[in-house]
């Protein structure tokens, strides 16, 4: 099998990069980014390493907002199915400037859209848990109305409508997936696992949004992509599938990591002004992929608190390097200081 897979070198779509090669020796991925600001050839040095030149694994840097050199990527490496990762995505950046996401993450999505309409190619849409909006009890399904609260949610929701219609309208060979709030290795540090952790190892405070009892569902990354796996071998066409984890609050889980880290969560957390429309909690339920494809999560956030810590520790030279960057470090004062305009 042949996969394009667009944004590979961020945190997601790079680990389902690193996931699909080792496990399937066979398989052939062309990896295409725009190398925006979370973008990280860092991220899959041990792939090109291992593939050595045999072709397995190749990258093109390429923007999904172009047309025309997509249409040439696809016409010369003829993917069998494309995985579409590439996306702007941190609602606090949406909030100060919402132009990049309704660029990326709707007019990129529709060109690979259309892609996918002309040359019949299977087409997995990675989408977010968050088109659901606040959801203060019972779960999010897959039938659940989308009641997006931020640009970064509403960008994404955009586009899922839009595949919708070219599953309907255009027999579009597209399957949808909803995914909840991502962890592990590689995650850019401007996420709140990755920032808190290495604010911690730094001796810096971490900025807490609000009162810190937002709930999220937190899945491992490798649990995430062996759910994409799934989808792109077995998923019905046209299908929507939620991939989430276990639920647990932000201060919860900012406690936990302190504890683990032997310092008191008193000397660290900083609360922020809360994000406008902020969504209390999320709850995608997962009940379609693992009774329909047999998937299940393999890990839980509590016993991978240790793992996780072991891992930007161990990995100081990458994360340090992405926060001496002028693209961290602009925004990041902003998110300290809660400025979302």
């Amino acid at each position: 099998m042949k996969i394009l897979v667009t944004g590979g070198m961020g945190f997601i779509g790079s680990n389902f990069i690193r996931q699909m090669f080792f496990r399937h020796p066979s398989y052939s991925i062309l990896n295409y980014d725009a190398l925006t600001y979370a973008g990280n050839p860092d991220n899959l040095i041990d792939v090109e390493e291992s593939d050595n030149g045999a072709g397995r694994y190749s990258f093109f840097k390429g923007d999904i907002v172009d047309a025309d050199t997509l249409e040439k990527t696809v016409q010369s490496f003829q993917p069998d199915v494309i995985v579409n990762f590439a996306a702007e995505s941190h609602v606090d950046r949406s909030l100060a400037d919402s132009a990049e996401f309704i660029n990326s993450n709707i007019v990129g999505a529709h060109k690979l859209f259309e892609i996918s309409r002309k040359h019949n190619i299977k087409l997995v849409h990675i989408s977010t848990d968050e088109v659901y909006g606040d959801v203060p009890e019972g779960y999010s399904s897959e039938e659940s109305p989308i009641r997006p609260s931020n640009p970064y949610a509403a960008s994404k929701a955009a586009a899922d409508l839009i595949a919708q219609t070219y599953i309907r309208s255009h027999n579009a060979p597209i399957l949808i997936v909803r995914g909840s709030n991502n962890y592990g290795p590689y995650q850019y540090p401007e996420k709140l696992i990755p920032l808190a952790i290495t604010n911690i190892l730094e001796g810096n405070k971490i900025p807490i949004h609000g009162n810190g009892k937002h709930i999220r569902t937190w899945i491992h990354v490798d649990d995430f992509s062996r759910g994409i796996d799934a989808v792109l071998h077995e998923g019905a066409i046209g299908s929507i599938y939620n991939i989430s984890g276990h639920e647990q609050s932000n201060l919860e889980l900012l406690r936990k990591i302190a504890t683990h880290l032997e310092v008191s969560h008193d000397d660290f957390f900083e609360h922020v002004g809360d994000r406008p429309g902020a969504d209390v909690r999320y709850a995608p339920i997962s009940n379609k992929i693992t009774q329909d494809l047999g998937w299940k999560p393999a890990h839980h956030i509590d016993e991978q608190i240790t793992e996780l810590v072991a891992w930007y520790k161990d990995n100081s030279e990458w994360w340090k390097k992405v926060k001496e960057r002028k693209e961290f470090t602009d925004h990041y004062e902003k998110q300290r200081k809660a400025k979302y305009y």
